[in-house]
Formats: structure tokens, sequence, C-alpha cells
């Protein structure tokens, strides 16, 4: 299945040291322009100290399969200037055909 772009996305990798030895993201570019499909979704949770539902609000993405994107990996909606981190790619294809990229991710400051 192919998604239907409704934005672009730039992909930014790498980590670099802070002033106090830790490691912070960096925003090198690893590729831009890249045409993705960028899905909010939502659903309820409950967790068992409290029987009241939380909303819990996630986002999808789809690139083409043939897209340098990793785990870790951070993407900018060139469309909203929004901020994600890919903490899952994954991709389910049948015989003879090849399905998109599928990007699980958390929105980030």
């Amino acid at each position: 299945m192919r998604a239907i772009p409704n934005t672009t996305i730039t992909v930014l990798r790498g980590t670099t040291l802070d002033e106090f030895g830790d490691e912070a993201d960096n925003a090198t570019v690893a590729a831009s322009g890249i045409p993705a499909s960028l899905i909010e979704q939502v659903r309820q949770a409950f967790t068992p100290e409290s029987a009241t539902p939380r909303v819990v609000r996630y986002t999808i993405g789809r690139v083409n399969p043939d897209t340098d994107i990793r785990e870790t990996d951070r993407i900018k909606d060139e469309r909203t200037n929004r901020t994600y981190i890919v903490q899952a790619v994954s991709q389910t294809g049948g015989i003879g055909t090849t399905s998109d990229l599928r990007l699980d991710l958390k929105y980030t400051t």
C-alpha cells in the first residue's frame, strides 16, 4: 500500500556532547524534502491505578520503502515545523509488493 503524502520531512541524525559531557541531539540533516504521510491518531488507555480513561495521542508516518530512516533519527515536518523522534521503523509486504515504511513517532520539543 502506498500512502498519499500530506507533507515533506527532513531527517535529522546524530548526537554531540554538550558542555557538561552529556549526549545531546544535533541538527545534522541526513536528508530533506522527503514526501511523507503523517497522521495523528488517538486512543484511550486505562491504568491499573485508575479506571478513568486517558487520551493518548500518537503519530504514524509513512515514507517510500527506499528512504534511509532509522530508529532514533528525528524528523522535522516541513509544513508544521514539528519535530518527532522515530521510535520504530517497520515494513510489511505481500508477495511481489513492497510496502511503505511505517514510522512510529513521538512528538518532541
